[in-house]
């Protein structure tokens, strides 16, 4: 089968659990490193799906490969070919497909749970998963593009994920690993020290101490939802 291809926009926010499952299902992919200057494809036909991490840039940044990813995204939706978005990722594909992201009333970064809606979609993806602790780490939020159905949310963020037929976009991160969460608390000890007035950010150590309770469950969701996602994949 033709490969999937994983945009990394950052060196810090790889693919994480999601390469992980895809080799476990020995399913082609390919990491297109948009943070080393590799080019964006023109063609999504190449792929048999997209999948768009995260990244510390805004989706409203003049970067000129946003505008690039954006074509792609519209290119595939139009050729059947499922995305997949995380947190930036997930702005990106609403951006592209009409929708708005701002800035979030409030930051979030750490664990929070997140609700599953009650609608028929969300069930098809979360299937028994009323509601499970994610991991966050943004400061803005997408609106919902025409023809999505809402599928998560937060106490700090109304628009956690949604899908469009065979696409998912989700706010929060479900593609972690202890290394990346570890990570990322090295890299962002400032950011988390300047964000703490807000109720949605914990501590470094909080963030660290949870990681055991939390991990194991946020793999198996993502497991889920990945396994659902490729169902839409062609053979």
């Amino acid at each position: 089968m033709k490969p999937i291809a994983i945009f990394r926009h950052a060196p810090s926010e790889g693919p994480g659990y999601f390469s992980q499952f895809l080799d476990e299902h020995k399913i082609p992919w390919q990491l297109i490193r948009i943070d080393v200057g590799d080019a964006v494809p023109r063609d999504a036909s190449v792929f048999a799906g997209l999948v768009f991490m995260g990244g510390p840039m805004s989706v409203n940044d003049d970067l000129p490969w946003i505008a690039q990813i954006e074509t792609l995204i519209r290119d595939a939706v139009a050729q059947d070919i499922p995305l997949l978005g995380h947190c930036l990722g997930g702005q990106l594909i609403s951006k592209a497909l009409g929708g708005v992201v701002s800035r979030n009333p409030l930051k979030e970064i750490g664990w929070g749970e997140v609700a599953v809606s009650e609608n028929d979609v969300a069930r098809a993806w979360f299937g028994d998963i009323h509601k499970f602790p994610a991991f966050h780490w943004h400061g803005e939020t997408f609106t919902l593009p025409q023809g999505a159905t809402h599928l998560l949310s937060s106490a700090y963020c109304i628009n956690q994920g949604y899908a469009i037929g065979k696409h998912l976009a989700l706010q929060c991160h479900i593609e972690m690993t202890a290394e990346m969460i570890s990570t990322w608390c090295a890299v962002g000890a400032d950011e988390v020290a300047a964000s703490s007035t807000s109720p949605a950010v914990q501590t470094v150590g909080e963030i660290r101490r949870q990681v055991n309770g939390n991990l194991p469950l946020l793999n198996s969701v993502a497991a889920r939802l990945y396994g659902h996602w490729l169902k839409g994949i062609a053979a």
